[in-house]
């Protein structure tokens, strides 16, 4: 006992000196705790960063330290914090610990010489984001940095022709130059030891073709060179790059068939080229290994090949704005989220079987081809399906009540068909509606009643069918309805309230519509089109509708409308011919009216006529009197948009 007894405080020292030590070994090293404190004071006045300098520089927002033994600062993040002077940037560079510098998201304007010079000398720097600023001029040549991985310039305006300005990187993996102002070929040289594996140039000006020497970077797995000015061919070696994951070539002048190749590369899950100039036929098993594929707005003709929509990891598929012909193969993958096949040369009749069992289906876009044959019941079992669109068609029959079924659905668009038949009440029934387009048809019986259950529908447009009967009444209640298009039909009786929020236009034109224009319009303060031409309308134009401020067009042509046409707004397109009773107040008519008020009419043009005789006859008789006219100031406003212009903060999303 007594001899553990004595041993103890010599237990206690050793374990005293132990934490001491760890203490002592875990501090930061002065050098770069004085370099810290610099960077502290240089940056003060140049950032919403705050630094507490009485701390250990290990503890900043920002920054990264190694773990206890070797603790040297790893990290340094000052991304975001509204930096614009660069000169403090050099003094980052004396921190030769370090593994990763992120500058992204800030006002920088330039890349100091010291800069380069000095971090380039950092052997360990795998990570430089410079990214989200507003560097200028032309690209600086990278010396040293011999461990740099992955260096990121996007969202700049950097511009001028790359060489040999990365060739020295033997280690780059990544490298993001997206959203600058290169111009010139794509560049090679990039890294001699080739080791690149993610090559993101979109958005630049870059011209010319696809390099061949390209395909030498083997290790590739995303190349994305979408928004540029490049032309010709791809490369026919593309296939060679059997690691390649993503493929986004959109947007360019690129021309050519699209490389059968690309079938082989077991990896590749996204491939994108949609707006070139390619032609030719789908190369058979180009979606074997693809999850999204978007080939729209080409040149593509002939098939789709019969097996093109089947593979089952298949996800999106976009073909529209291309000139395919033929049937939509009957085949399509039980995972499809997406399918844009519009704007083709597409006949034949709609898959029905096949569309009935794709439960993940979000959106269905057939529209402006020459598909026939029924609206296929079986869309209504797509229980996931938002946008339905098979619009410009040639599609009949009557609507299904099972599309009733599709409680998701915000989008309908059916218009430009030959579809017959009343308006299923099931339809009025999708309470996510926001969009229904069933115009252009020859849909017959009445508008529902319960079209006012789609509490939430912004554009609703029935024109150009056989609908008859009186609008609902229940139509006041659609506090969403921001469009109303109902001219066209074979509508009777008197027009009844609107919805108040009625904003981009109310067109009733071409019906059956009879009695007054009613007092209730007044309330639609937004509406900016009013069309009820062509109909059976009587009585007055109520002065009310020159209250109306948002009014621009006002058509009232070819009704049995009457009286004086009140005084409209200057910028106000305003017809109103084929109705023989109306009088322009500017420009009398003289032609006989009968009634009191037209004996009041008459009597007023002539009284006024014998007061511009007697004001002519004065001024004749005295040459040196002066009539002055005194023109009324109209002073209106109009709503003022500010446009806030978010550079660098949204990115593109191809497919």
């Amino acid at each position: 006992m007594n001899r553990y007894g004595h041993s103890t405080p010599l237990l206690h020292f050793c374990l005293f000196f132990f934490l001491l030590s760890s203490v002592v070994f875990s501090e930061l090293p002065s050098n770069q705790k004085t370099t810290m404190i610099s960077l502290s004071k240089a940056i003060m006045n140049n950032t919403a960063l705050i630094w507490d300098v009485t701390k250990d520089p290990c503890s900043w927002r920002g920054v990264t330290c190694g773990p206890s033994g070797n603790s040297s600062i790893t990290e340094i993040s000052l991304s975001g914090v509204f930096l614009s002077s660069s000169d403090f940037l050099p003094l980052l560079c004396q921190i030769d610990s370090l593994v990763s510098l992120d500058l992204s998201d800030n006002h920088l304007t330039s890349i100091p010489d010291k800069f380069i010079t000095d971090c380039g000398a950092i052997g360990g720097l795998q990570l430089l984001n410079i990214s989200r600023n507003w560097l200028g001029g032309t690209l600086p040549t990278f010396n040293g940095f011999v461990g740099l991985k992955f260096l990121d310039l996007s969202f700049n305006f950097l511009s001028g022709s790359i060489s040999l300005q990365f060739e020295g990187l033997v280690a780059l993996k990544s490298l993001n130059l997206s959203f600058n102002l290169f111009n010139g070929l794509i560049p090679t040289n990039l890294g001699k030891a080739m080791a690149m594996e993610q090559l993101q140039l979109s958005k630049n000006l870059f011209e010319g073709g696809i390099p061949d020497q390209m395909i030498d970077y083997l290790n590739l797995t995303l190349v994305d060179l979408n928004q540029n000015k490049l032309s010709g061919p791809v490369p026919v070696r593309i296939g060679d790059l059997s690691k390649l994951e993503v493929l986004i070539l959109s947007t360019n002048y690129l021309s050519g068939k699209i490389p059968e190749t690309l079938s082989s590369i077991r990896s590749l899950s996204r491939f994108a080229a949609h707006q070139n100039n390619f032609e030719g036929t789908i190369p058979s098993g180009l979606t074997t290994f693809l999850r999204n594929l978007d080939l729209s707005y080409n040149k593509l003709s002939g098939l789709i090949p019969s097996d093109m929509l089947s593979p089952s990891n298949l996800q999106t598929v976009d073909l529209s704005y291309n000139l395919l012909t033929g049937p939509i193969p009957s085949n399509t993958s039980p995972s499809m989220v997406r399918l844009r096949l519009g704007s083709n040369s597409l006949n034949g009749t709609i898959p029905t079987a096949t569309f009935g069992k794709l439960e993940k289906l979000m959106y269905l876009e057939l529209e402006n081809n020459s598909l026939t044959g029924l609206v296929p019941p079986d869309l209504g079992s797509c229980q996931n399906l938002m946008l339905l669109n098979l619009g410009g068609n040639k599609l009949n029959g009557a609507l299904p009540g099972q599309l009733g079924g599709l409680s998701q659905l915000q989008v309908m668009k059916l218009q430009s068909n030959k579809l017959v038949g009343e308006i299923p009440f099931e339809i009025t029934q999708l309470q996510k509606l926001l969009i229904l387009n069933m115009s252009s048809n020859s849909l017959n019986g009445s508008i529902p009643s319960t079209i006012s259950s789609l509490r939430g529908l912004a554009n609703l447009n029935l024109q150009g069918n056989n609908l008859s009967g009186s609008i609902p009444y229940t139509i006041a209640s659609m506090d969403s309805l921001l469009e109303l298009q109902l001219g066209g039909n074979q509508l009777s009786g008197f027009i009844p309230r609107m919805p108040v929020k009625l904003q981009i236009v109310l067109n009733l034109s071409t019906n059956l519509l009879a009695g007054k224009i009613p007092e209730s319009l007044l309330q639609l303060t937004g509406l900016e089109v009013l069309d009820l031409s062509n109909n059976k309308l009587s009585g007055e134009i109520p002065s009310h509708l020159t209250q109306m401020a948002a009014l621009t067009k006002l058509l009232l042509s070819n009704n049995q409308l009457s009286g004086i046409i009140p005084k409209l707004s200057p910028w106000l397109t305003f017809d109103a011919n084929g109705n023989k009773d109306l009088i322009n107040a500017t420009t009398p008519n003289t032609s006989p009216k009968s009634g009191k008020k037209g004996k009041s009419v008459t009597t007023a043009s002539v009284i006024g006529f014998a007061a511009v005789g007697v004001v002519i006859g004065i001024a004749i008789s005295y040459n040196f009197y002066k009539i002055k006219f005194y023109v009324a100031v109209v002073k209106y406003h109009g709503i003022t948009a500010a446009i806030r212009t978010c550079l660098w903060r949204s990115k593109s999303n191809v497919i």
